[in-house]
């Protein structure tokens, strides 16, 4: 199989027996910085079966962009939202909100740049190659609302059901649909959206005002995908058992989820129903497990998981992962379903 079959064959849960799980590598700076070279001798040992999409814009989308996102110090996004980074390699933190209360809206910058990419450009690049693509977009209402607004006020406003945040919700989810839409035209096999919806227990808001106030949104991407004959994938850290299945009932075809916070045991139940986009425990085991232990953990997923596809062998090569633990993860991934 080309890796674009494979993946769609995983999604579709028609994986043949004899064929490999496909496989992703996400990697940050951190792991350039840390161990330089070694990125490139894992990904060509283990080449990705799913890549992203080039960024091809008639119009410069980086124009309003200050500073480095992965480097210490300060950096403006295309938002207009100010990070403040303390470590190289990572992601920083938004410290300052730029919205203090919802009537000072005017200073947020819909990136309406992002709007114009080339489709010309886009699809080449998707003839070209046999790989599974995604879409190089990724709305993410929930952490766009904190990284304007700030994580408390968020919760204040959602709290106090604050009329400028529900108008703000509506305005930002006009503009990710459009988004989506742009990318749906495009030759690429899915979309892709995001938000990190769990604590390392439970959800970050309540089950029910997460399905009346943010559920519709993602049923809206999804079916906008589904309607351009697209899959769709979705990333979110920490547990979220509760939305799962309103996660599958509304379709979603992969969620990238920190199965090992939440225990393939208590995902196993919807095995068959959702491809499990990963991803492998980087909170403890890439950091401080053997290679045994990698080995134990990728078994017990397939175990819990796997079901004629269904599951794809991603990790994040990040803060703390030793790489011969991500080696090792790939090699025992190679092995099963043969």
């Amino acid at each position: 199989m080309t890796p674009r079959e494979r993946v769609y064959a995983t999604l579709n849960f028609e994986l043949p027996a004899g064929e490999r799980i496909p496989r992703q590598m996400w990697v940050l700076p951190w792991a350039d910085e840390h161990f330089p070279g070694m990125r490139e001798k894992l990904q060509l040992q283990f080449p990705d079966d799913i890549v992203p999409a080039p960024g091809c814009y008639t119009s410069p989308v980086n124009e309003r962009v200050v500073g480095d996102m992965f480097q210490v110090g300060t950096y403006i996004d295309e938002w207009g939202c100010i990070f403040e980074n303390r470590q190289c390699g990572i992601i920083g933190e938004v410290k300052t909100p730029i919205v203090d209360t919802w009537e000072d809206i005017s200073r947020v910058h819909f990136p309406v740049e992002a709007l114009t990419i080339d489709p010309e450009q886009v699809n080449a690049f998707c003839r070209v190659t046999d790989r599974f693509i995604l879409a190089g977009a990724y709305p993410r209402p929930f952490e766009r609302l904190q990284f304007i607004r700030g994580t408390e006020n968020v919760y204040m406003d959602l709290a106090l059901e604050e009329e400028g945040l529900h108008a703000f919700i509506k305005q930002l989810h006009e503009f990710y649909l459009k988004e989506l839409e742009v990318w749906s035209r495009t030759e690429v096999d899915a979309l892709f959206i995001m938000d990190d919806w769990g604590s390392q227990k439970s959800l970050l808001i309540n089950p029910a005002m997460w399905r009346q106030v943010f559920k519709p949104l993602y049923k809206d991407y999804i079916d906008l995908a589904h309607a351009a004959g697209k899959k769709i994938f979705m990333h979110s850290d920490g547990y979220i058992v509760d939305i799962y299945p309103d996660l599958i009932e509304m379709g979603l075809d992969a969620i990238n989820s920190q199965m090992f916070c939440m225990t393939p045991e208590k995902l196993v139940r919807f095995k068959g129903q959702i491809t499990f986009w990963g991803e492998m425990d980087r909170q403890h085991i890439l950091p401080d497990g053997t290679e045994k232990d990698v080995e134990d953990a990728v078994q017990h997923v397939y175990e819990n998981l796997f079901f004629n596809g269904g599951v794809i062998a991603q990790c994040e090569f990040g803060p703390g992962a030793k790489p011969e633990n991500i080696r090792a993860l790939y090699v025992a991934w190679d092995s099963k379903n043969r």
